[in-house]
């Protein structure tokens, strides 16, 4: 059996796992339990990485002994160090690395601190605000923001997107949250 599964690491919290399994009956092919244990491995390891912040979006899919990185992040560097941190996970083979690292910019620096305090400073919010890692990833890039990861309930992802709308500088809002227990 063969597993495909694409996890979003701002799905921290309470791990959303979309996965479609076929059938493969070729010798060599991974068991669904060798997947689950590359799978949670690969999410362990890009968890330790040390500049893995709110503003940076990493997600992966398994396919066999393939690892695709997918995302985007702040610092060039988390690119190669997420890569280079699961090439050594037993039954890994290949890493395909496309995760996009954003370009520089001092205006998007300022939107992403305006972004952190209006969805994590709002009263309704700040319950996300709690531990290391955030549920609600701010993307930026060039004034175009991307929120990504989990919230509670619908209204969370709402006012989360009220919030983020009304920052100065942002030129259009994606909101990719997703409603925990909700497909």
């Amino acid at each position: 059996m063969r597993v495909k599964s694409l996890v979003s690491l701002g799905t921290l919290l309470s791990l959303l796992c979309l996965s479609a399994a076929t059938q493969d009956t070729q010798r060599g092919q991974p068991s669904a339990k060798s997947q689950d244990r590359i799978i949670r491995e690969v999410r362990h390891e890009l968890l330790m990485l040390p500049y893995f912040g709110v503003f940076d979006y990493i997600a992966f899919k398994v396919d066999g002994d393939t690892v695709t990185l997918l995302g985007q992040v702040v610092r060039p560097v988390l690119k190669s160090d997420a890569e280079n941190a699961i090439k050594h996970i037993e039954g890994v083979e290949h890493v395909n690395n496309q995760i996009e690292a954003l370009p520089p910019s001092s205006m998007d620096d300022q939107i992403r601190l305006r972004l952190f305090r209006a969805i994590y400073g709002d009263p309704g919010l700040e319950k996300y605000a709690l531990g290391v890692q955030k549920p609600i990833r701010i993307i930026v890039k060039n004034g175009h923001v991307t929120l990504e990861g989990v919230v509670d309930n619908q209204a969370d992802k709402d006012l989360a997107n009220i919030r983020a709308k009304g920052v100065p500088g942002t030129f259009s809002v994606d909101n990719n949250l997703q409603v925990v227990g909700s497909k």
